[in-house]
């Protein structure tokens, strides 16, 4: 989903306008300069519009044989105030590897309201007045990669800047939603993970799988929703020991050479009926963490733009009651990790 400030809560709001067609990124243009905005603020928005377009590209390099691109959709959040932000919807369906993928930028300015305002200032920001009023700034680029392979895993990431005032915070992450356990590729991904945030931090990796594992959690299935990854929220340069805005960046540009290794692992192998069906069980799941748990859905479902926030659900999905794999299979496999989370060394 598309992501805008602390803690994945969505920003969107009903569009007044909006321009569907070939992405072309570009700012809005603003007559008055925004109440919270800084070079820093600024330079990320071009970050992120620039990988948004490079994502783009290189997801239709793997749709090559059916020629798929992505729908972009272009919206204003409030036609009226160009300072209120904008949003670039981009979506490709029905795809050889890609059965659905949506690449998201959300720029958003705005007045703290008194929830948002709260639910920052419970989480140890003192700065932040949980009575609202403060203006504030935030960017974000999303994406989920729903693969038409039951052995290719759901990939979902972000990156998002929050800021207010003089302060600034980041924040996002990459994981795995498989429906059938590979062990060398969840191995293989953790690893590259761990080698990007080594550079940074020595524990940072084991940090940032556990707040993984623990924000992707549905507590009524008593499982996670995948194999985890790496995911953080109000992360600040000052308060984490490291150029978090750096390693941010890097976390972008390396969240599909992160994946694409397992599409080309598996895109090219036959799969049966069954499989599919059990796919489509596991994207069941996936919708019911982002409808429950999701704090970022939840809020944006309150008044948000309907469009955006739904765009990452998954195109077909199955349940059926209770649901239980045979003993020893691969989707009991599957269950086994999802219920208690490993080390992947």
């Amino acid at each position: 989903m598309l992501i805008g400030v602390p803690s994945r809560c969505s920003t969107h709001r009903a569009a007044s306008t909006r321009t569907v067609g070939r992405l072309t990124p570009r700012r809005v243009a603003t007559a008055v300069p925004p109440p919270t905005t800084s070079s820093t603020f600024e330079d990320f928005v071009d970050f992120i519009l620039l990988l948004q377009k490079n994502i783009i590209k290189t997801a239709e390099d793997l749709e090559i044989n059916r020629g798929r691109k992505f729908l972009v959709d272009r919206w204003e959040r409030d036609a009226a105030n160009p300072n209120a932000g904008y949003g670039i919807t981009c979506v490709l369906e029905d795809g050889e590897v890609l059965e659905k993928a949506a690449a998201n930028i959300s720029v958003v300015r705005g007045t703290l309201s008194a929830q948002r305002a709260q639910a920052m200032s419970s989480r140890g920001r003192s700065n932040i007045d949980p009575r609202g009023g403060q203006p504030y700034a935030a960017a974000a680029m999303s994406l989920v990669f729903h693969s038409a392979h039951p052995y290719i895993p759901t990939l979902r990431a972000d990156v998002r800047l929050f800021q207010v005032g003089e302060e600034a915070w980041y924040g996002g992450g990459c994981d795995l939603t498989p429906s059938y356990l590979d062990v060398a590729d969840t191995q293989a991904f953790h690893r590259f993970w761990k080698a990007i945030c080594d550079k940074y931090k020595p524990e940072l990796h084991g940090e940032l799988k556990e707040w993984c594992d623990k924000y992707f959690y549905i507590p009524a299935r008593k499982e996670h929703r995948g194999v985890g990854g790496i995911f953080f929220d109000d992360l600040s340069s000052a308060e984490a020991g490291f150029d978090v805005e750096a390693f941010v960046r890097e976390v972008g540009d390396s969240i599909l050479p992160s994946w694409l290794p397992i599409v080309e692992h598996h895109r090219g192998e036959p799969f049966t009926d069954a499989q599919r069906q059990w796919q489509l069980l596991r994207r069941g799941r996936y919708i019911e963490f982002n409808l429950l748990y999701d704090r970022g859905i939840k809020f944006g479902l309150d008044g948000g733009r309907i469009e955006s926030i739904m765009v990452s659900a998954p195109p077909l999905i199955a349940w059926k009651y209770n649901v239980v794999p045979e003993p020893g299979s691969p989707e009991e496999d599957l269950l086994k990790v999802l219920q208690q989370p490993r080390s992947w060394p």
